[in-house]
């Protein structure tokens, strides 16, 4: 993953909106930065398969749900703790941010109608592409989701992962989400948590001080987007991220907190936390993630008021 991309100007604390004049550039830039670095879960490991064949999509999802099944151990099926399996086939279901459709493949099946969009061509033509190979219905569009090209009240439930902190105006964003969902539709979505142990233990202690980040680094804000996904990454603690939502006409049913693994190991990717990590329980590492709530993870389900 490429982590030297040069941070948007006035990007200069953890949950920082952009004015209207800065706001087209940090979306163009965020474009640009998934555009060029999309989730395929192969930076440290190609996959072997075919760009966009049937084995391609499976190894992606296999690594992905393995490592989500460390930190969210599935009764039935990957993310069924938080995905409502079984209302989808009474629902009409926007996700935002399909990346290379491994939440799309998890869900199209079984709602009444499946949309997904991305802010990239490279995710709607990978997705789009999946959706072929095993023969699934649904739609994929490529739009901006401060932007969505829906009319008001078109979806019971929005399903976002790990995306909407990246945009540049998140709150723009659930504004929308807010519009398009139904009286009493709900969103589960994920952003980034500001927590003790990743955000200034991990990052500021282990990265900053132990390893000289902050030789090259004016704050701790810009060492963790260094890091980080994307071109923009917002990390929220739960009062920030509750007023936003509320700010937007959401009411918030449900919180969790969880995290990977890795996040547990203040170690730089290798062969040897590898091994460490092989000898850990992953109950021990779900005790600190989860119930200590020091994962990155935070994971709330909302309602439209």
């Amino acid at each position: 993953m490429d982590t030297n991309q040069k941070l948007p100007p006035g990007f200069s604390s953890p949950t920082e909106l952009p004015d209207a004049q800065k706001q087209g550039e940090w979306q163009a830039q965020n474009r640009s930065w998934w555009q060029n670095n999309p989730m395929r879960y192969d930076w440290g490991d190609r996959i072997p398969a075919a760009e966009f064949s049937r084995e391609f999509y499976e190894e992606i999802d296999c690594r992905f749900f393995f490592d989500s099944s460390r930190y969210m151990p599935p009764k039935e099926r990957p993310f069924d703790e938080i995905i409502p399996f079984a209302k989808l086939p009474q629902m009409d279901v926007l996700e935002i941010g399909v990346g290379n459709g491994s939440h799309a493949q998890l869900i199209a099946p079984h709602c009444k109608s499946y949309t997904g969009i991305d802010l990239t061509e490279y995710a709607v033509q990978s997705t789009t592409k999946r959706f072929e190979a095993f023969g699934l219905k649904g739609t994929i569009r490529q739009m901006d989701a401060e932007k969505l090209d829906f009319p008001d009240a078109s979806f019971d439930f929005i399903w976002t992962w790990g995306v909407i902190h990246h945009s540049a105006n998140t709150g723009q964003i659930l504004a929308e989400m807010n519009r398009v969902l139904r009286p009493g539709g709900k969103a589960t979505v994920m952003v980034y948590y500001r927590s003790f142990l990743y955000y200034y233990i991990f990052t500021g202690l282990f990265r900053g001080i132990l390893k000289g980040g902050f030789l090259k680094t004016s704050s701790l804000h810009e060492l963790v987007q260094l890091h980080t996904d994307g071109a923009i990454a917002r990390f929220y603690t739960k009062q920030e991220w509750s007023d936003l939502v509320a700010s937007k006409g959401f009411v918030l049913e449900e919180i969790k907190i969880k995290g990977q693994k890795s996040e547990v190991f203040p170690l730089p990717p290798s062969r040897f936390k590898d091994w460490v990590m092989s000898l850990t329980p992953n109950a021990l590492c779900r005790f600190i993630t989860n119930t200590c709530k020091q994962g990155s993870f935070l994971i709330t389900t909302l309602r439209k008021v």
